[in-house]
């Protein structure tokens, strides 16, 4: 459970020349999140200077920016319908604290980034209070759970969407939503420096190179892991000059790989701490779980093979809320398949060790999906950051707090 040690009260403004002049609230769920807001606590600090604080729920990289987080990001680090009910009671209680907190001592603004179900439930009564509420990073209701846009309604302010085609679906629903780009077209090179990145991951010279990401929390690597160390020994044994690159997000996902490695220690394996950017860089070719790093992928323009597996009745509910064909990103903004994904029962060894060397060796394939990508990257640039940072201060100067 949460200690209580950690439950302290956010800073307050004292409202004096040259002092903070308030907190703005901030509250991301994972490592994705974490590294959004981040970025965008650098626009904030450009526009509003040192004068305002920044409190809430978050990860090492947004407390690199100065930020301070009360309760431990890990609490919502929780993936899947089934898989979140053994870690509800905490949730719960995480976010029933923190809105106790807020509405005792409201910020300026609160920021909810991601993580829609738990912050969505804490928007609606901070808004309520009269607190501006931004949302960064519209929910995918356009993949599913498209009921969702009633709560959207309800919770916030103005809504912060990376995607161009979004902005017309708040609009038809009566939401202020403005399109921002995607913070991490700002910060991945448009040119990838593939000998650079092996060079400072120290991979092995002249091998193909595969990244292998199967996700960032326990409960991915657990149900994917075996199968993508399956695959990885298969395609090994298939084409001898291959070498991979597995970064693992943090020392307990580290755990879990190297344990998966002994049952293969034929793999020619190097793991890394983190450096997900540096792996997916030096590759030739991506195997990974769904989710954000997919995009990532994309803006290093690599081909890939898109995966994820998820218990039985956590696939049943998805699949009953799903109303697109496709679940990865590259393939979602495409509206079409541009690379292949290979889901639940179809997530094989057999079929994942196939289609990456099809997508390793088919050259053709590989300049499509560059000069896709690339387009791609240049729709999504749009100096997100500083984007998003006005829509936030703007909306917080007509509300008279700044």
């Amino acid at each position: 459970m949460i200690d209580a040690a950690i439950l302290g009260e956010m800073p307050a403004s004292t409202g004096t020349h040259g002092s903070k002049r308030g907190t703005i609230a901030m509250v991301a769920g994972e490592a994705s999140g974490d590294l959004l807001a981040s970025l965008m606590m650098g626009g904030l600090k450009a526009r509003l200077g040192d004068t305002t604080e920044y409190s809430g729920i978050g990860g090492k990289r947004m407390m690199a920016e100065g930020f301070v987080s009360n309760w431990p990001m890990e609490t919502l680090s929780v993936n899947g319908y089934v898989e979140v009910l053994g870690s509800l009671r905490e949730i719960l209680a995480t976010r029933r604290a923190i809105r106790e907190q807020l509405l005792a001592k409201p910020p300026l603004c609160f920021i909810g980034v991601d993580a829609p179900d738990f912050n969505f439930g804490l928007e609606v009564p901070l808004r309520r209070a009269g607190i501006p509420v931004v949302h960064f990073v519209s929910p995918s209701i356009w993949a599913w759970r498209g009921g969702r846009i009633r709560t959207i309604a309800r919770a916030v302010d103005h809504i912060l969407c990376l995607f161009p085609f979004e902005p017309e679906i708040y609009a038809r629903a009566g939401i202020p939503a403005t399109y921002v780009g995607h913070p991490l077209a700002d910060v991945i090179p448009m040119v990838p420096d593939v000998a650079g990145a092996r060079a400072a991951l120290g991979l092995p010279p002249g091998h193909r190179v595969v990244a292998v990401l199967p996700g960032s929390r326990q409960s991915e690597v657990r149900n994917l892991g075996a199968t993508f160390f399956a695959a990885m020994a298969r395609m090994q044994r298939m084409d001898a000059n291959l070498a991979f690159v597995l970064p693992a997000a943090s020392a307990p996902l580290r755990a879990i790989v190297e344990e998966l490695h002994k049952q293969y220690p034929e793999i020619r394996l190097t793991i890394v701490d983190g450096k997900s950017h540096l792996a997916m860089e030096a590759a030739d070719v991506v195997l990974l779980a769904s989710g954000t790093a997919t995009l990532e992928a994309a803006l290093y323009k690599k081909p890939m093979v898109i995966s994820y597996k998820v218990p039985w009745l956590t696939a049943q509910i998805m699949k009953r809320q799903g109303y697109l064909p496709y679940v990865g990103l590259p393939n979602i903004l495409s509206g079409r398949f541009v690379v292949p994904e290979l889901l639940q029962d179809d997530a094989t060894p057999e079929a994942l060790a196939r289609e990456t060397l099809l997508q390793l060796n088919d050259e053709g394939n590989t300049a499509f999906l560059y000069e896709h990508f690339t387009r791609m990257h240049e729709t999504l640039k749009c100096n997100t950051a500083q984007l998003a940072a006005d829509v936030v201060v703007d909306l917080m100067h007509s509300r008279g707090v700044v």
